[in-house]
C-alpha cells in the first residue's frame, strides 16, 4: 500500500482518498482535503498555517522527548605560545610588575636612541668625502625632463 503525502499540509493519503492537480509545466500536486487545494490555490504559504506539518517542523513542534536537546560541549581554553615567545616567557610578562616593565621601557629607549646618534655620525661621514668635481656638466632641472627638447 503506497501512501503519498498532501504537498500543502504534508499530511498521509492513503489509496483512493485525495485529489490530483497537474499544472501547466507537468508538475504534480496532491491534496488530502478540499481545504488545502483551496489554500494552495490561494498561494497561501504553508509555513504560516499553523497546523500544516511544515509550520510545526519549522517552530520545533510535537518534538518526542526521545530526541533529547543536543548538549553543546563546553570550549576548553588553552594557553599556547606564539610566534618568538613560547608560553613561558608569556607568563613571565604577564607576572612582572609595572616597575620592571617601566624599566625596562627606559632601557630600551636608552638603547635606541644610542642606535640612533651612532648612525647618524656614520651618515655624515661619507657625505663629506664625496668627490664634487666629477659627476660631469651641470644639468637644470627642466633640462633632465627634457621639455621642449628637440626645437
Amino acid at each position: 500500500m503506497k501512501v503519498e503525502i498532501d504537498s500543502f499540509s504534508g499530511f498521509r493519503i492513503y489509496p483512493s482518498k485525495g485529489k490530483l492537480f497537474v499544472r501547466g509545466d507537468s508538475k504534480v500536486f496532491r491534496f488530502a482535503s478540499s481545504k488545502n487545494a483551496s489554500l494552495f490555490l490561494q498561494r497561501k504559504n504553508p509555513r504560516k498555517i499553523a497546523w500544516t506539518q511544515v509550520y510545526r517542523r519549522m517552530h520545533k513542534k510535537g518534538i518526542t522527548e526521545e530526541i533529547a536537546k543536543k548538549r553543546s560541549r563546553r570550549t576548553v581554553k588553552h594557553q599556547r605560545g606564539i610566534v618568538g615567545a613560547d608560553l613561558a616567557t608569556i607568563a613571565a610578562r604577564r607576572n612582572q610588575t609595572a616597575a620592571v616593565r617601566s624599566q625596562a621601557r627606559l632601557a630600551a629607549i636608552a638603547k635606541a636612541k644610542t642606535e640612533k646618534k651612532e648612525k647618524e655620525s656614520k651618515k655624515v661621514k661619507p657625505a663629506t668625502s664625496r668627490p664634487s668635481g666629477a659627476s660631469g656638466p651641470k644639468v637644470s632641472k627642466q633640462q633632465m625632463k627634457g621639455g621642449k627638447g628637440g626645437r
